[in-house]
């Protein structure tokens, strides 16, 4: 046997030894035989190739709204409409004086658990690739230049890539104040970023988006760049560089010259039902992307059965983010747990008004101050807004024993026993019909798929009465406010009733889970500081004292009941904010990682102390 295995061996060597010698002299064996070849130049060597990378930069952005923890909620938390509600656990944002460091914002940390500040700063970045990937390439087709249709296409492609780049760099702005500017697709890591100055970003994000509106064409598909859009962001970039006469005169220009139009009338799939309103319409999935639906500006795009390369994510999961925990914690005025969230039973709430978790929690200012004085406001009325008493005790188990059983709930008893165990995640009011997304694919109705406005025109009114605000116009800005208003049902205001709060008080009732509240209240901060406007308690403000004393910080403490005042969630953790937080810490990671440049810290934050000047022109 051994003679055998020896003999074996012998000759499978000699047999390789021949093969070898055979093919010795020939190196083409060698030589790589591949499948196919992915260059950029083979990618995008079509108009089409480089619409489908604009694909990346929408996908990107899709994700601030959708999915468990989305981000858009880190910018409701960070302002004067919502705290985080999550309250039986510590991670979540709410002690922001211990939490919120340079050290804390991490990818481990960028969950639903902690926060989404380490999003927004990375998939920034990310963004900013995929828009230049497209601007890198944009004469790999073969463009005839001498002909208009190409010309316009190609000039297209760029505007739309200048509109990603113009977005993003607004919301970094705003958020993180002055950054690094990245202009161009790097082929190697670059390790010497430098930071550059708020004002230069913005001013170049301006020049871009001026190019872009003179080709971005409209009636382009849902979900893909509009010249409305383009009109929209670059409103509001001239609103934050503080020039007023550009932002009216591009708001304008889209009010009073294009396709757009406020829908004021009953359209898609409920308008033949009675009990509903345009209110209701506007906000349901469907009619959303409908062609009669004339004031989405741009979208984001999530349908029913809709797949995106792969990507199917389970829906945007909005009920779940911003609805009560209404099924837990709550008794009958006899002590008996009141509420469940099971399906098919008589009174099926999580089908009704969705399954919430209670984790983006409403302020009393945006449940209750804003609609005040406002009993006509379609916003405000029942069906399309709801309170917990328009709720009832469902739990199967009170039917026969409880005589509340089907009634509406009762946060006190009529002894005034508290009735709630957890009044901060469980009990507080909702606009439903904002909110109520119809989930066909989770177990628990989470909130499923649908289109999410990231622009509309009712924002580009109220961008223009912001801005004859600062150039003291109350009376344009009253009327520009009256036109939302008159469309919501509600009594109209006056110009003398017009302050900087009047403005945010409207956009918080129109704009609720669409802006991106932090950046607005940032934003404006930054205008106070820059003017030396007195705001509407006569306070003012100057960017030497920025991070100590700001509008962000006194608009919030103004307003909401929670931050610094001693509130704890039934965990034991306290609301905690300062002035600094107006901007948020750039993630140390990123700061280490630019070994050969330096990118500043914002003031308040450990590592402040090292920073440098920032760039007053963009780096070449």
């Amino acid at each position: 046997m051994k003679t055998i295995n020896k003999k074996l061996i012998y000759r499978l060597a000699m047999t390789l030894m021949v093969i070898a010698a055979g093919t010795a002299c020939k190196r083409t064996w060698l030589e790589p035989k591949p499948l196919s070849i992915y260059t950029p130049d083979i990618a995008y060597n079509t108009p089409e190739a480089l619409q489908d990378a604009l694909v990346a930069c929408e996908r990107n952005l899709r994700y601030d709204w959708y999915g468990d923890g989305a981000p858009i909620i880190t910018q409701e938390i960070f302002s004067d409409v919502a705290v985080e509600g999550t309250t039986d656990k510590s991670g979540p944002a709410q002690n922001m004086n211990i939490q919120i460091t340079p050290d804390a914002i991490t990818a481990s940390n960028d969950n639903a658990d902690h926060n989404r500040i380490y999003w927004f700063w990375e998939q920034s970045f990310y963004r900013l690739k995929y828009a230049n990937t497209v601007l890198a390439y944009i004469d790999v087709p073969k463009w005839d230049t001498t002909d208009a249709t190409q010309r316009a296409q190609r000039n297209a492609l760029i505007g739309s890539a200048y509109f990603f780049r113009a977005y993003t760099y607004y919301v970094l702005c705003n958020s993180f104040g002055n950054v690094p500017y990245a202009g161009t697709l790097y082929s190697s890591p670059k390790l010497d970023f430098q930071t550059v100055d708020r004002k230069v970003l913005l001013e170049e994000m301006k020049r871009e988006l001026e190019f872009a509106i003179q080709w971005v064409p409209d009636g382009v598909p849902k979900g893909q760049v509009t010249n409305g859009a383009c009109r929209h962001l670059l409103a509001k970039i001239n609103l934050a560089l503080g020039d007023f006469d550009g932002a009216i005169q591009a708001a304008s220009d889209l009010i009073n010259g294009s396709p757009y139009h406020l829908m004021t009338n009953r359209f898609g799939v409920d308008a033949s039902n009675p009990s509903r309103n345009v209110i209701w319409d506007l906000h349901r999935p469907t009619n959303k992307v409908l062609p009669q639906n004339t004031e989405g500006l741009f979208y984001v795009i999530d349908l029913e059965g809709y797949k995106n390369n792969g990507d199917y994510n389970g829906g945007m999961s909005v009920m779940r983010q911003t609805i009560p925990n209404w099924y837990k914690n709550i008794n009958t005025p006899n002590g008996n747990p009141g509420t469940t969230d099971q399906r098919g039973i008589e009174f099926d709430l999580q089908n009704k008004y969705g399954r919430g978790i209670g984790r983006c929690r409403a302020t009393w200012y945006s449940t209750h101050l804003i609609w005040a004085n406002d009993s006509t406001d379609l916003r405000h009325a029942p069906g399309n807004w709801m309170t917990m008493e328009d709720l009832v005790y469902n739990n199967p188990a009170l039917k026969g024993t409880d005589p509340y059983y089907g009634q509406p709930l009762q946060k006190y008893s009529a002894s005034g026993a508290l009735l709630c165990a957890d009044t901060i995640r469980d009990w507080f009011d909702w606009p439903h019909y904002k909110l109520f997304v119809p989930d066909n694919e989770n177990t628990t109705n989470n909130g499923g798929h649908t289109p999410w406005y990231v622009f509309r025109l009712a924002e580009t009114y109220l961008i223009r009465a912001e801005a004859y605000y600062w150039k003291g116009d109350l009376a344009a800005a009253a009327a520009d406010i009256n036109v939302i208003r008159q469309r919501a049902g509600a009594a109209p205001i006056n110009a003398a009733d017009v302050t900087i709060a009047t403005i945010l008080d409207e956009r918080a009732r129109e704009l609720y889970y669409e802006e991106y509240r932090k950046v607005e209240l940032t934003r404006m901060a930054y205008l106070f500081a820059q003017t030396g406007k007195p705001d509407y308690k006569g306070r003012t403000y100057s960017m030497n004292s920025f991070s100590t004393n700001n509008f962000w910080y006194d608009r919030i403490m103004d307003v909401t009941e929670f931050y610094n005042k001693g509130v704890h969630t039934i965990h034991g953790d306290e609301y905690t904010l300062s002035p600094y937080h107006v901007l948020w810490p750039v993630p140390q990671s990123a700061i280490d990682a630019n070994v050969q440049g330096h990118i500043n810290q914002n003031e308040g934050y450990a590592g402040a102390e090292s920073n440098v000047p920032p760039l007053e022109e963009l780096p070449e």
